[in-house]
């Protein structure tokens, strides 16, 4: 995972995607190290987690999709002399991990290409897990759900995609008929209990080092605006159990929900970064910072408690001078990344 030279407490890292939620979160964790030379970049200059860290660190990249998006960090951590890559954006993580290679000497901070595209597809991601006995009955729309005797209702969503775009509730038999085939959706049973995100964190071996689940009391864009962590044995077993079946080497929030029994089953999975992740430093897992310890070959905790704690989340400014602001053709099409 790292060579044997490689010092965590003396590492340069880049920190991208730093325009959102999980990337600022990520960005002021890592700043409380004093001993981490921090970088920030993201495709839009008005990215706020940017000014978080000096002028001569701040850095302007392609969209995530771009040709050019993986040779331009390659070049970075050639100019930067940087150690170690965390990406926070999904488009930059699948990319980047099937092209890990082309930013040696820096290590990615992500997990494998195989357990991104198993986490990214909810059709494999229920079948990897589905011994476990924590994942809903998954199929593809069609005939192979016209083949099962549902308990209506059950959902159906894209196989792809994040957060709620695209999901749908079907009421019966003759709307299941109806779904179309075109749209890559799967089928599934009805989740009708609480929700619950959990992160996770996994060692070098896939050893589940915290989980910590939260409460979803406020939504925003998908993102957990307020909520508590809680002490639940099952939600957090439930958790790492998924974390195992995908093989996860790092970082990523799983998603629960009990189901009609009152059982917490697997909702999804983001492998990467939160953006609620500062309740869960707050609760005492610093995940970032064990990311870079573990990417840069230190050996993490066997196992880390946590507090029950609650956060509420406001909006807060970070003023600059104009002529500080960074120029990008990219300003305000954060979507494209």
């Amino acid at each position: 995972m790292s060579s044997p030279d490689r010092r965590a407490d003396v590492a340069r890292v880049l920190v991208t995607g730093a325009g959102g939620p999980a990337g600022v979160a990520v960005i002021r964790s890592l700043l409380r190290r004093p001993e981490l030379t921090v970088f920030a970049a993201d495709m839009d200059g008005w990215a706020a987690g940017l000014y978080l860290v000096p002028a001569e660190q701040r850095r302007l990249v392609p969209p995530g999709k771009a040709d050019d998006f993986v040779p331009a960090l390659a070049q970075l951590v050639v100019d930067d002399r940087l150690d170690l890559v965390i990406s926070t954006v999904d488009v930059e993580l699948i990319t980047l991990a099937r092209r890990r290679e082309e930013l040696a000497p820096a290590v990615l901070a992500a997990p494998s290409a195989d357990t991104l595209d198993t986490a990214l597809d909810k059709l494999l991601l229920a079948e990897r897990c589905a011994p476990t006995g924590r994942a809903p009955r998954t199929v593809l729309a069609g005939p192979d759900a016209l083949a099962i005797e549902w308990e209506f209702p059950v959902f159906a969503k894209p196989r792809q995609g994040a957060g709620s775009r695209g999901i749908r509730l079907v009421p019966d038999r003759a709307a299941l008929d109806a779904l179309p085939l075109d749209e890559g959706l799967i089928v599934q049973d009805f989740l009708p209990g609480e929700e619950y995100s959990v992160d996770v964190i996994a060692d070098a071996a896939g050893r589940v080092v915290a989980a910590v689940p939260r409460t979803r009391a406020r939504v925003d864009s998908g993102v957990a605006i307020a909520g508590r962590t809680v002490h639940d044995p099952e939600l957090e077993e439930t958790a790492a159990e998924i974390a195992r079946a995908i093989g996860l080497v790092g970082v990523a929030n799983v998603q629960l929900r009990r189901d009609r029994t009152g059982a917490a089953v697997l909702l999804e999975v983001n492998p990467r970064f939160p953006g609620a992740l500062p309740l869960t430093i707050a609760a005492g897992v610093d995940i970032p910072s064990l990311v870079v310890d573990l990417f840069l070959g230190a050996e993490l905790p066997e196992r880390l408690p946590f507090r029950e704690l609650a956060s509420v989340r406001f909006l807060e400014d970070i003023v600059v001078e104009i002529d500080d602001v960074l120029v990008s053709e990219h300003a305000g099409h954060q979507e494209e990344a």
